[in-house]
């Protein structure tokens, strides 16, 4: 592999190196992520799903980190992860980013929707027809859901729920009793859509759009009889929304969790969006109300909810204006209607995706479930969603007698409640299903099948850095590997024991288990680089994951770049450590790579002379995943597989010419240029430009019309 740093080792430097902030790296993640928003090459809808994207993204930066409420107070800066400034300077960034998001989406993207035809069309634009069919479906479809709540001792101001859409207007006049009771709030209900399309009758051969937002203001006055309707403005409360459980104190975790769910809609107030021309009047009422300073409110120039317009790309039938449809090929170490377990018997195997199918662990846990020889099943569960094969699969193996052990994590943050009903579902039918351990959440992704083959029973599994999701397989890059290594099946055998039991862990004789020893080993991994460094030997770590934050690793990583070793990161995400800082981090180089999809493969490669061993994980660089969840890491021993790994996951990005962002020491991040990329000690030399997942789609597409060819 091929460096990025200066082969001269580094002394190391007295001064300390300050690390970046978490909250704004994580904001700047979503400024990378909106840059594809702003890209004219991307094709339209896509432009607007980036777009939403980076919405979702902010309301769970503010549901889950960045709260007022967290801010430490005077008298004890200890307590509480933000000072008043440090917390004023981050929502100064946030501001930044959102005024960034709306001026993409008034200046560029919604007139460019125009020039195809497609409007979302305000009440000044509707003619008098269109004026008549928003009027009906008002009366029809809206008005009977929505009841407006005067403002009174004997009617507080009611409970809003989280991300909803509300109104609230300032009345004139008296109310039906004779009272001055200006303040009214319409709470508009979840069940109608944000967007609804105009009929053909009325859009005059245009595709046109009415926001449910532009209906009810359209008709508010008639909502308020007898009552002048004056200052009034849309608004949007986000509320802190982890759930916090004391698992030591409760005695079932899941009855805990499911009545934890029922009030996460109603946790504290973090932050506040209005419509730009809000009056100061209501917006300081508000602020109020919720109990929030002046940093928390966002005054936004169109729909305070952007997420939700992922609404519009649903109702759209414009291919034209998409990614042309990727088909993933089925995994190239596998070949369809071969029994796994034959296939296995002669070596692992490796599917890439979204590249390759997901398919391939479909068809491998289908075959387990439909063969009379197995026995048993294990499988951990975090995402899976609310629909899927998968667990219907393990449905039918209970149904055929099989041994189903089934570990699901509750506290999958906003998959809680779909977990709990897959858990109830597989208890009530007879499987064996267990929630890990106690106060650490189960991230590890692994599934064992125990088989009877002549006299022995053989084990077989399936490991991966990513979930047992058939939808987000489609978009996040992830690695699968299918195994009969003895070795490495009974290490699986022994984590499934230990979460089941709670039984003391035995060695294991290949995977790194967190909380116990993968921070340890992954430590002295990099310590034991940095040693062979200082000797003077070649040295090198290229490491590929979605955060890298926990203190310890980042330490090792520099105290090894200032001996001498050659550190390339691939980091998507937040990235506390600051690169090419000269002195201190010179051979260090961090890059992210933005793509069509999400990037969430962790691949872990090391090398010291001609030795060389690369692990996949499930686990990021975070002191959480460190520490407070079960997690894997384990190696690839095959050589072949390894270097296709290397190839894939590795060399593709650090020479992506397209989508890749380098780290600079003060926290920016500056998109790599197109002609030129960073070679051997710092030269810059002319590369053909390509983004490695395109690289990577074009080189399965071809080796899927080849394996096609050869059927043939």
């Amino acid at each position: 592999m091929s460096s990025a740093s200066s082969d001269r080792a580094v002394a190391p430097a007295a001064k300390p190196l300050t690390l970046l902030d978490r909250d704004h790296s994580i904001l700047a993640f979503n400024e990378r992520v909106l840059d594809w928003a702003y890209r004219r090459e991307v094709p339209l809808i896509e432009r607007l799903r980036y777009l939403c994207i980076v919405s979702a993204n902010l309301d769970e930066f503010f549901e889950v980190r960045a709260a007022p409420h967290l801010i430490a107070s005077d008298a004890d800066e200890q307590k509480g992860n933000y000072t008043v400034e440090s917390f004023r300077l981050l929502a100064e960034a946030a501001h930044t980013l959102v005024a960034r998001q709306y001026a993409l989406y008034n200046d560029e993207l919604m007139p460019t929707f125009a020039q195809h035809g497609i409007h979302i069309i305000s009440h000044g634009e509707r003619n008098a027809a269109q004026r008549k069919w928003v009027s009906e479906y008002f009366e029809r479809e809206v008005r009977p859901l929505l009841i407006p709540v005067g403002l009174d001792p004997a009617h507080p101001f009611p409970q809003v729920a989280n991300k909803s859409l509300n109104f609230i207007v300032r009345l004139g006049g008296k109310d039906a009793f004779g009272r001055e009771n200006p303040i009214q709030i319409v709470k508009v209900p979840r069940v109608l859509p944000r967007l609804i399309r105009m009929p053909t009758k009325v859009s005059g051969g245009k595709t046109l759009f009415v926001a449910l937002s532009s209906i009810v203001r359209a008709h508010l006055a008639t909502m308020f009889a007898g009552r002048e309707v004056g200052d009034f403005s849309q608004f949007r409360v986000t509320r802190h929304s982890d759930l916090a459980v004391d698992e030591e104190d409760v005695k079932n975790l899941r009855t805990a969790l499911r009545q934890g769910l029922e009030h996460r809609h109603f946790g504290q107030a973090v932050r506040l969006e209005v419509s730009a021309s809000c009056a100061e009047s209501l917006a300081s009422f508000l602020l109020t109300q919720f109990d929030l300073p002046e940093d928390a409110l966002y005054r936004v120039h169109g729909p305070v909810n952007l997420a939700r317009l992922t609404q519009l790309i649903d109702l759209l039938d414009e291919p034209q204006l998409r990614f042309p449809p990727y088909h993933a090929s089925y995994p190239i170490t596998l070949s369809p209607g071969q029994s796994f377990f034959d296939r296995l018997q002669r070596g692992d195997a490796l599917i890439h995706q979204p590249f390759e199918s997901f398919e391939g662990v479909l068809a491998f846990l289908r075959e387990a479930v439909h063969d009379p020889q197995v026995l048993a099943i294990k499988q951990t569960i975090y995402r899976t969603g609310a629909d899927s094969e998968l667990m219907d699969l393990l449905r039918e193996a209970v149904r055929r007698g099989k041994e189903v052990t089934v570990v699901v994590e509750l506290k999958a943050r906003f998959d809680e409640e779909a977990n709990i009903n897959w858990a109830e579902m597989l208890e009530s039918i007879g499987a064996q299903v267990v929630y890990g351990v106690v106060g650490l959440k189960t991230h590890a992704k692994m599934l064992l099948v125990t088989r009877r083959e002549g006299k022995q029973m053989r084990r077989y599994g399936h490991l991966s850095t990513g979930n047992y999701n058939p939808r987000t397989a489609k978009l996040y890059t992830d690695i699968s590997h299918l195994t009969a290594d003895p070795l490495l099946t009974a290490d699986m055998e022994a984590v499934f024991v230990h979460l089941a039991s709670q039984s003391r862990l035995p060695k294991l004789h290949r995977m790194w288990l967190a909380p116990f020893d993968l921070h340890k080993n992954l430590v002295a991994q990099i310590q034991a680089l940095g040693l062979a460094a200082s000797e003077g030997q070649p040295t090198r770590i290229v490491a590929k994951m979605n955060a890298l934050t926990d203190e310890g690793l980042v330490a090792a990583l520099v105290d090894a770049g200032q001996k001498g070793v050659k550190i390339d990161l691939i980091v998507r995400g937040a990235c506390t450590l600051p690169a090419q800082v000269p002195g201190l981090t010179d051979n260090i180089r961090v890059r992210s790579v933005i793509g069509r999809f999400l990037e969430h493969s962790r691949v872990f490669y090391f090398r010291q002379g001609e030795d060389e061993s690369l692990y996949l994980s499930s686990a990021d660089w975070m002191n959480r995943n460190m520490m407070r969840r079960i997690e894997l890491a384990w190696p690839v021993t095959d050589p072949v597989l390894r270097q296709r790994l290397i190839d894939e996951c590795l060399v593709d990005y650090l020479h992506d010419g397209c989508d890749a962002w380098d780290l600079r020491g003060d926290g920016a991040y500056v998109r790599v240029d197109r002609d030129t990329h960073p070679g051997e000690a710092g030269a810059s030399r002319a590369i053909e430009a390509h983004g490695a997942q395109a690289a990577l789609m074009g080189r399965y597409a071809s080796r899927g019309r080849r394996r096609a060819a050869a059927r043939n």
